[in-house]
């Protein structure tokens, strides 16, 4: 029983997409998972529309229809797909759409169906905190360029040698102050001339 159920959610998790910023899941799909013709299901949803409001089902326009076809998740007219906009049930029109058929499997399924869009939720709840830390990370790191610059200049100026202080070896004559000239110490001879 267990492993059934987990190949029923599975094949329940790779029938959600994400269309209009909602995750959706296509009526033939949601049909072909209630066990019941995709006619069925939007006749039920037409014949209930108080309880289907576009928050819980809405029709795909021919641009998004166009873009899931060139993704091969609906086939395409030359090969037998609908010659309809499909509808998109969330996961409230899923489980509306559970009780308006009120089949048995469409209710036992229906509990998947939930399950499923559950598990995506927690997921993408899962993926924005990992982006938040990392945005917070990166903003830490940003200060500390700073400082792992500073740092390293002045690893770089203790690495460079000091300029050696060189002493002048020799004579060094004396220097003349404003126009005069210095006189020799006492003690010292001069030269006569």
């Amino acid at each position: 029983m267990a492993k059934t159920a987990m190949v029923i959610a599975r094949k329940v998790d790779s029938k959600i997409l994400v269309l209009r910023g909602q995750r959706v899941i296509l009526d033939t799909d949601l049909a072909e998972l209630y066990g019941v013709q995709v006619r069925q299901l939007n006749q039920q949803a037409k014949r209930n529309a108080k309880r289907f409001p576009p928050a819980f089902r809405f029709q795909l326009s021919p641009h998004e229809l166009k873009i899931l076809r060139s993704q091969s998740v609906i086939s395409s007219e030359r090969h037998g797909g609908a010659r309809y906009l499909p509808y998109a049930f969330t996961e409230h029109g899923a489980i509306m759409a559970a009780t308006v058929l009120n089949s048995e499997r469409a209710i036992e399924m229906s509990v998947f169906v939930v399950l499923a869009f559950v598990r995506m939720r927690r997921a993408i709840a899962g993926n924005r905190n990992v982006l938040t830390k990392l945005a917070q990370l990166e903003h830490r790191l940003e200060g500390h360029d700073a400082d792992i610059q500073d740092l390293m200049n002045a690893i770089r100026e203790l690495m460079s040698p000091p300029e050696p202080t060189r002493t002048r070896i020799g004579f060094e004559a004396p220097l003349e102050t404003s126009g005069k000239t210095l006189k020799a110490r006492p003690g010292q001879s001069r030269k006569s001339k």
